[in-house]
């Protein structure tokens, strides 16, 4: 008796057992099934991605992406007359748990993207530097990439991004506030702090823009003894290098004084209250607001911003908008703007056929008598 009573309940045992199985691989299939596609390795949506245009371990963007149908011609404008070539700080470590995610997003928006780590790596693809990783090499990765950029990309953009893994850039923004001046001045741009140098010097995280002939300074400063390897801040090392050449500490502040770098997270800026004793009081160039007036309606960037937050940036930049609003900061376009040069691509420099008629989206570029991916 006792026999049959074990034996019933290894027979109900194991029922359960291969019902709870079953009931675990159809919402395990279920959730899969349903992961953001977003989310995914963008790497294999490169292979049919057209918008980029692979120049050996640079990437070049065919033209500026928007919303089919949407009216971007000022945009536009200013993606052929504000060159920006951007480079991204990042390690291999890095690559799948960060920077695709970067790729995929905001750097679409660049003209110019390149990806800076201590090895190369083809199919990402990367840079190597031939340093090693860490944050004592951090000022050692930004004097070879930038001697690197100066070697083989000078001319073929006007300003020069360095920015982060974790750093989310709007790029149009950023040209805007770029177009009212022009790559021969010796000026850089970004979130400005004041200790350790009298002109302050910019945040590394919240990202920093070089002019075409701050690039040459800096470069030149190397070979003159001007600049050394000083230190193993980088942003800081880098901001007292420029000083020393004579390259300005810009204003990125709006028309209205309103901040546009950020160095944390818009949650930080826009709900957080800093401590008083917190080091950011000390170290800030220009007055912080805390609250909804931190920041510029035209922000440029943003700190600490981990894959899903890249994603989210992107549709509220790109894609959300409030019905019957009339934003209540326009500013018009500067009158230099006017006066800057149309740049065209060159067709011989990339190796490609220049494409005559495009149909532009907000996540490729598609020849309209190619097929569509």
């Amino acid at each position: 008796m006792g026999f049959l009573n074990f034996r019933g309940s290894c027979i109900t045992f194991c029922c359960g057992l291969l019902v709870g199985f079953c009931f675990f691989f159809y919402f395990l299939n279920d959730f899969l099934e349903n992961v953001p596609k977003q989310m995914e390795d963008p790497t294999d949506e490169d292979k049919r991605d057209t918008q980029w245009i692979k120049q050996k371990l640079a990437l070049f963007n065919k033209a500026h992406p928007h919303h089919s149908g949407e009216d971007s011609s000022i945009g536009d404008e200013l993606y052929n007359k504000v060159r920006v070539l951007c480079w991204i700080m990042t390690g291999p470590d890095n690559l799948e748990k960060k920077t695709k995610h970067v790729k995929a997003t905001w750097t679409r928006h660049c003209n110019i993207v390149l990806f800076m780590s201590s090895v190369t790596d083809e199919k990402f693809p990367t840079i190597g530097l031939g340093t090693k990783e860490g944050r004592d090499q951090l000022y050692w990765k930004t004097i070879k990439a930038f001697h690197y950029v100066y070697e083989h990309h000078l001319e073929e953009a006007d300003w020069f991004m360095k920015a982060d893994d974790d750093t989310y850039v709007i790029v149009d923004n950023l040209r805007w506030m770029l177009s009212n001046y022009t790559p021969d001045q010796p000026i850089y741009f970004g979130k400005r702090f004041k200790p350790f140098a009298k002109q302050g010097y910019m945040s590394g995280g919240a990202g920093y823009v070089l002019s075409k002939e701050s690039l040459k300074r800096f470069v030149e400063g190397f070979s003159k003894k001007e600049c050394s390897h000083s230190s193993s801040v980088e942003d800081l090392a880098i901001g007292q290098c420029m000083e020393k050449v004579g390259v300005k500490a810009g204003d990125s502040r709006d028309t209205e004084k309103r901040e546009t770098f950020h160095p944390f997270g818009p949650e930080s800026h826009l709900t957080g209250h800093f401590s008083k004793s917190f080091w950011y009081w000390s170290y800030c160039f220009y007055p912080i607001v805390e609250g909804p007036q931190c920041c510029s309606d035209l922000a440029i960037s943003f700190h600490y911003i981990n894959p899903e937050g890249m994603y989210m940036l992107e549709y509220l930049t790109y894609h959300i908008r409030a019905y019957g609003y009339l934003y209540r900061y326009q500013p018009v376009l500067f009158e230099n703007a006017q006066k800057l040069p149309v740049h065209t691509p060159s067709s011989k420099k990339t190796n490609i056929k220049p494409v005559i008629k495009q149909e532009k989206t907000n996540v490729t570029v598609l020849e309209t008598k190619g097929e569509k991916s």
